[in-house]
């Protein structure tokens, strides 16, 4: 909320004592050591914080007295002054300060400060360059200030226009956080079944948008209002974290979906085993535990016989009866088919944010760049 400014500040003045007649000499210059015998003006610069006059290698000051009583008054000086900027548009936005010069103890009836040549009366260096800010404009005013115990005081402001550079905010602030929002993304391409994966590069890319977050709020002024960067770096934390819990509305809803499928499948392989008491001419057939498709289907018209004591009790031998009807066969096999399914990789809710998600965070940026800009 302030800035320095080095400059040669010159005042001219006529005093008809300092006077003096001469042919040769268009003009006398003194250094610092006369100016504590002369009147000069009480200038100050309001609202500094700091400020000094050179002294290397000696003050740098001059006073050049011209024969008729004209008075240039001239020192090199270097302030720090207040600004009350406005950072609601940072880092988009550009700043207007002012540095004010005015008489301390002379009211305006003692004392008129105005400006030589208007806004030529100001010249800058065409070298000087900033490495946040472009210097866009320079002008002057002047007014009146009132303080109520001392009157009327004439003061002179130095205005300025300063822009800020976005080229430096872009690198380390706007490409990370869309780089981010772009990385969290890749989630919805990653096999849902991969836990692992999508978990840790969702928190990876939520950890790295707070570090973000917090290191542009570590060179910031603590102001009490919303700044741009802060805007689009929160909305970016907002699409990342979304992604988070896309994946974790994925991850249930396929636990949800797995749990009801397994009890379809288990209700369907409970009506596929029909009871065949009362059925006419059938045979029992006992079986091994392993058993093809093809054998199944040959297997039509068998029933369910007591198994032979001496059958049951062979150690290693797996027996089991089968009753399946020619009719009942086929029934039982389409609906089994039918019962079965097979769960593809990609949820809906996956590829419908593979659309969603890049759509929306488009249009915000289409909507902030044509806002700020």
């Amino acid at each position: 909320m302030d800035f320095t400014v080095t400059l040669y500040l010159r005042h001219y003045w006529k005093d008809e004592r300092l006077a003096f007649p001469s042919s040769t000499n268009k003009s006398m210059t003194f250094d610092g050591r006369l100016v504590k015998k002369i009147w000069v003006p009480d200038v100050f610069f309001v609202h500094s914080k700091r400020s000094f006059i050179h002294d290397t290698t000696t003050d740098n000051i001059m006073l050049r007295v011209f024969p008729d009583g004209h008075v240039l008054y001239s020192l090199r000086v270097t302030v720090t002054a207040a600004c009350n900027m406005d950072f609601s548009r940072f880092p988009l936005d550009s700043q207007t300060c002012s540095l004010e010069l005015e008489s301390y103890a002379y009211t305006d009836e003692d004392l008129m400060l105005y400006w030589k040549n208007g806004d030529e009366s100001l010249s800058t260096d065409d070298r000087i360059s900033l490495s946040q800010f472009l210097i866009q404009k320079f002008h002057t005013t002047s007014r009146l200030a009132f303080y109520s115990s001392t009157g009327w005081y004439n003061r002179l402001y130095i205005n300025f226009t300063l822009r800020r550079h976005i080229f430096f905010f872009l690198l380390q602030t706007y490409f990370p956080a869309t780089l981010m929002v772009m990385l969290s993304w890749v989630s919805f391409w990653i096999d849902r079944r991969a836990v692992p994966a999508r978990v840790s590069l969702g928190i990876t890319t939520v950890l790295t948008m707070s570090t973000i977050i917090t290191g542009v709020n570590a060179s910031m002024p603590r102001v009490s209002y919303i700044k741009a960067v802060d805007i689009y770096l929160w909305v970016s934390f907002v699409f990342v974290f979304l992604s988070v819990l896309e994946y974790a509305a994925v991850n249930y809803l396929t636990t949800v979906q797995e749990r009801r499928d397994r009890k379809v499948r288990e209700r369907l392989r409970e009506q596929s085993l029909p009871c065949t008491c009362g059925m006419s001419h059938t045979r029992t057939m006992m079986l091994d535990g392993m058993y093809s498709e093809a054998d199944t289907d040959s297997l039509a018209g068998y029933t369910t016989a007591p198994m032979v004591p001496e059958e049951r009790e062979k150690p290693g031998h797996m027996a089991g009866t089968l009753s399946v009807s020619s009719v009942s066969t086929t029934t039982a096999k389409k609906k089994g088919l039918r019962g079965l399914r097979i769960i593809p990789n990609t949820h809906a809710i996956d590829t419908y944010s593979r659309m969603i998600f890049p759509g929306s965070y488009i249009i915000f940026n289409l909507i902030y760049w044509s806002v700020y800009c």
